[in-house]
């Protein structure tokens, strides 16, 4: 069967399960099925009076999508060729001067895209204490984005991220109840992807593009008050760095250094696995004859600060030269992400060309964090002299502040998780046309998805709060009729095979 368009799939429920619909490109075709008609032939006449008002009524909605579809479907052809175009300054070459006030559309299809990336890891974690394998990914990594209907991602996942809860983040961990589980003290943290040759050769986004997604908290906000709020110098957990001024919060520098080596899934640190397979993706594509590649980090919530850190470690390490010393660009979109470092962290970041642009709902106290009182917003002598104390933060790159009061979808609440929200970021960016700007959908992304794990939108929408459920918490009929757990690790997403190697080679590159 072949792949239907991301766009066909936001066709509204206007046809009833008696119908199946057929979507090709500029076509919309509606087969009635043989039982929905009488016995006997009909003439043209009959058959046309036999139609009811209701089904009038819906081929002229049916018309009226199918416009609209076409209408998309131009927009986006337009879209694709300006990507191809502009895809360096929506990846911050000019650091957005000029994309954000008024929004530019490609720029906001984009921040949707990899937000959607960064939603894919709360969708496919299983936080279910009583499943065993809480904590891991609820799917294979050759089949993620198809599990999670996705279906024309463009990118193949190719490697999974673990990080050991041996950290000083307990709350950030989700653990099974069982005796007997998959892993004791791993979590899986996202996933390393690449464009595939059709989406990098012929697709809409002008290069080939290594894509990292990094997981935030599913357990709301208890992991705030877990941060121990000082900063550490990333030299101290092996870090390439030769300033040990450049510091960042303890927590996040743990969870992204540490390793288990009695665990087959973290026996290799969440740094050691994504800097390899970066590594690995370079040299495979990075000196291509005609071809483009990009590194884009992606995270929400405290995958935002995994975000940040790795992204620049990639840039610290060197990864991001191809063996003939061509500089790929290294990018970073985070949402609802904290402070990570100090104002030398943020001085190297810059130093270093990774850009960060970090999209926030402007009543969400993470993005405020840590850093209370001494951040960016202090006077900058204030900022200077207190630059060495162990809880002076300094947020870095662009900011895109939105604001869910402005949205007529949501309700004017102040709760801090329902601020927090990824889903409804995504829904506030759908909107978003520049400041003192009207709030107006632009891509057609249903609303209903804000209440997939919260309860956000106002009531009158009729859309129930936490939709979103596993068909049967993920049980199924064995074949002698009892309901299991099915088998799910995979050898396949455990370390690759040459990550030793590639090891090796690290502790060797030139910076």
């Amino acid at each position: 069967m072949a792949t239907v368009p991301s766009h066909y799939l936001r066709l509204p429920h206007l046809i009833n399960q008696n119908y199946s619909l057929s979507l090709k490109p500029h076509s919309t075709r509606i087969t009635f099925p043989a039982s929905s008609w009488p016995a006997r032939a009909m003439s043209k006449t009959e058959e046309e009076a036999s139609i009811s008002p209701r089904l009038e009524q819906e081929n002229f909605e049916l018309t009226t999508a199918e416009e609209d579809i076409r209408r998309r479907d131009r927009e986006e052809t337009k879209e694709s060729k300006s990507l191809k175009d502009t895809w360096r300054k929506i990846q911050g070459e000019d650091n957005w001067a000029g994309l954000m006030d008024p929004m530019d559309p490609v720029l906001r299809s984009e921040l949707i895209r990899y937000g959607e990336m960064a939603q894919a890891c709360y969708d496919a974690f299983d936080f279910d204490p009583f499943s065993r394998y809480c904590g891991s990914c609820r799917f294979t990594r050759r089949h993620l984005f198809e599990s999670l209907g996705i279906l024309d991602s463009g990118y193949e996942v190719a490697r999974y991220l673990y990080a050991t809860s041996n950290i000083n983040l307990p709350n950030f961990f989700s653990k099974s109840r069982w005796s007997k589980v998959w892993s004791k003290n791993a979590n899986w943290m996202g996933y390393v992807a690449v464009s595939d040759d059709e989406e990098a050769t012929r697709g809409r986004l002008g290069r080939r593009d290594i894509a990292i997604a990094w997981r935030g908290t599913v357990t709301r906000l208890e992991w705030i008050a877990d941060l121990k709020d000082y900063l550490k110098p990333v030299s101290g957990n092996g870090i390439r760095c030769s300033d040990p001024a450049v510091k960042v919060e303890s927590g996040f520098l743990d969870l992204y250094t540490d390793k288990d080596t009695s665990c087959k899934f973290s026996k290799f640190s969440a740094r050691e696995q994504v800097l390899t397979e970066v590594k690995r993706l370079v040299e495979r594509y990075g000196d291509e004859e005609g071809e483009d590649l990009s590194i884009t980090v992606t995270g929400h919530s405290l995958g935002g600060a995994l975000a940040v850190l790795s992204a620049y470690d990639v840039a610290e390490m060197g990864l991001n030269r191809t063996r003939k010393g061509k500089l790929i660009p290294v990018t970073v979109f985070t949402y609802g992400g904290p402070r990570v470092g100090n104002i030398r962290f943020k001085e190297r970041i810059e130093k270093l060309g990774v850009k960060v642009l970090r999209v926030v709902n402007q009543h969400d106290v993470v993005a405020k964090s840590p850093g209370l009182f001494l951040n960016e917003r202090a006077p900058h002598a204030l900022m200077k002299l207190a630059g060495g104390l162990p809880w002076c933060y300094c947020h870095v790159g662009e900011k895109l502040p939105l604001d869910h009061q402005n949205s007529p979808f949501l309700k004017p609440t102040v709760d801090l998780s329902t601020a927090h929200n990824l889903e409804a970021l995504l829904h506030l960016l759908d909107g978003y046309h520049g400041k003192g700007k009207r709030f107006v959908l632009s891509s057609g992304r249903d609303p209903a998805l804000v209440n997939k794990a919260s309860d956000f939108l106002k009531d009158h929408f009729m859309v129930p709060p936490y939709w979103r459920q596993d068909a049967n918490k993920g049980m199924i009929k064995s074949s002698d009729g009892r309901w299991i757990q099915p088998d799910r690790i995979r050898a396949e997403d455990h370390h690759a095979p040459d990550i030793h190697l590639l090891l090796s080679q690290l502790h060797n590159h030139p910076s």
